[in-house]
C-alpha cells in the first residue's frame, strides 16, 4: 500500500488535474464517479502506464471515528476486488493512502458503461445482451466462489471497451458496496444499492447474497433488452419500492429464448431461479445461436452484422456522470435507509404481469395459509409506513 503526504499543491479533499496521489499517480481528468467518490484517469509515474484512480469521498469534516470507518472501508474494496482475477472483471492494483484520504487505483478502461450505450441507443440486439450476460455471470461465479458479493449489478458497472485492441472487452466494475460472505452486515437497516435493480427480497430486507446478484444481474439483462428496467421508471419512491418487494415487473415485449432465460432469472423466490453457472450456459447458448458457446465467454463482442458497433459511436450529447436513473437519494425503509436511484422521466407502462408466488410450505391448513399471506401483508405495510414517515 502506498502512502505520503501528498503533491501538486491541491486543496486538501479538491484535487485537481496534475494532482499527485501518494507520490506516484498524476490525476489527468475526471471520468466518472460513483457511490463513494469520484474516478480519475491518471498516469502511474512508476510504471508508466495510466490507471484509474478513485478517490473516496474525503474525511476533512469527519470524527476521527467516521474518518477511520471511510479508510477501513476504502481497504476493504481494495481487498476485495483484489481477490478477484478474472478477463471480465475489472483488476484491483493499489490502495492509497495520500494525507490520510483513501484511494484505490485499478485497471484503465477505455470504455462507455452499458448505461451510457443505452442512453444513445434505448436497447441491445438480443445475442449481444445474452452475451453481455454470460461473460458477466462467469464473473460473478468466479466472485462467488473466491466468497464476494458484489451487491450493486447494474449499467452502469458493466464497461464495454471501445479502443484499442481491448475493443469489445467487457468488464464488471465498482466493487464499492461488495462484501465478503460471513461479514459483520453493518449498520441494521442500512441496505446499500440500485433499488430499480434490487431483487425483492433485499427490498424486503434479507442480506443480499448470489442469489441477489443473479436477480440484478437478469434485470440489467431485462434492461438492455426491453429499455427500461423491470419495474419501469416510477418518480413516486414508495410506488417503486412496494413493486420491488413484491416483484411486480413490467410485461416484456420482447419474445424469445432470451427473454425465458432473463424472466428466470427474474422469479420473486430465490429458490426458484438458476444458478449463476446454469444461467451462464444458457446465455452463451443464446448468444452462440447454434455455435459454440464456450468461444462466447472469452470472445470480445461484436457488433451486428451490417450495423456498427453502439459502443464505438461518439455523440455529443453523451454523459459521462451517471444519469438520471442511476444518480441516488436515501430513503428509510421500517428496518432503516436505503439507498436510491431515481428512475428517468417517462412513466412506466403499466404492469398487467402477475409473477409466479412463491409457493407457501406444503400441508398448509386454510387456517395458517390465510394467517401467511396476511403476515406478508403486514411486513409490506411495515415498509412502506417506515418510507412515509422517514420522507415526512
Amino acid at each position: 500500500m502506498a502512502e505520503s503526504t501528498g503533491a501538486g499543491g491541491a486543496i486538501r479533499g479538491v484535487p485537481g488535474p496534475d494532482y499527485l496521489v501518494a507520490g506516484r499517480y498524476r490525476l489527468t481528468s475526471k471520468i466518472g464517479g460513483g457511490g463513494m467518490g469520484a474516478v480519475w484517469l491518471a498516469r502511474d509515474e512508476r510504471l508508466e502506464r495510466d490507471v484509474a484512480a478513485k478517490q473516496v469521498i474525503s474525511t476533512e469534516g469527519l470524527s476521527q471515528e467516521e474518518a477511520d470507518e471511510l479508510r477501513r472501508r476504502a481497504l476493504h474494496e481494495g481487498r476485495l476486488a483484489a481477490r478477484l482475477q478474472h478477463r471480465n472483471a475489472v483488476a484491483m492494483y493499489d490502495v492509497a493512502l495520500d494525507r490520510g484520504e483513501p484511494w484505490l487505483v485499478m485497471e484503465y478502461l477505455p470504455s462507455r458503461s452499458l448505461a451510457q450505450v443505452l442512453h444513445m441507443t434505448g436497447t441491445m440486439p438480443e445475442r449481444q445482451v445474452a452475451q453481455i450476460g454470460a461473460q458477466m455471470a462467469d464473473a460473478l461465479v468466479e466472485a462467488h466462489e473466491s466468497g464476494i458479493i458484489h451487491r450493486d449489478i447494474k449499467p452502469g458497472n458493466i464497461l464495454i471497451a471501445n479502443r484499442g485492441r481491448a475493443s469489445g472487452t467487457v468488464k464488471l466494475s465498482d466493487f464499492g458496496i461488495a462484501r465478503a460472505k460471513g461479514d459483520d452486515a453493518g449498520p441494521t437497516g442500512i441496505i446499500t444499492g440500485t433499488p430499480a435493480y434490487f431483487a425483492p427480497e433485499v427490498a424486503r430486507g434479507t442480506e443480499p447474497s448470489e442469489a441477489s446478484d443473479l436477480y440484478s444481474l437478469g434485470a440489467t439483462l431485462y434492461t438492455a433488452l426491453e429499455g427500461a428496467p423491470p419495474f419501469g421508471v416510477d418518480e413516486d419512491s414508495i410506488a417503486l419500492l412496494h413493486k420491488v418487494a413484491l416483484g411486480q415487473i413490467n410485461p416484456p415485449k420482447s419474445d424469445g429464448p432470451l427473454i425465458r432465460v432473463i424472466l428466470d432469472m427474474l422469479q420473486p423466490s430465490p429458490k426458484r431461479r438458476p444458478s449463476l453457472a446454469e444461467a451462464r450456459d444458457r446465455l452463451a447458448a443464446v448468444a452462440a445461436g447454434g455455435g459454440n458457446p464456450a468461444a462466447i465467454l472469452t470472445a470480445p463482442l461484436q457488433a451486428t452484422e451490417g450495423a456498427p458497433a453502439v459502443w464505438l459511436r461518439r455523440s455529443a450529447g453523451e454523459r459521462s456522470a451517471a444519469s438520471p436513473s442511476e444518480r441516488g437519494s436515501t430513503v428509510r425503509s421500517a428496518s432503516g435507509p436505503i439507498e436510491r436511484k431515481r428512475p428517468i422521466p417517462p412513466a412506466p407502462r403499466p404492469s398487467t404481469y402477475v409473477p409466479p408466488p412463491v409457493a407457501p410450505p406444503s400441508g398448509m391448513s386454510n387456517t395458517v395459509l390465510a394467517a401467511w399471506i396476511l403476515g406478508g401483508f403486514i411486513v409490506l405495510a411495515a415498509i412502506i409506513a417506515g418510507v412515509i414517515i422517514a420522507l415526512g
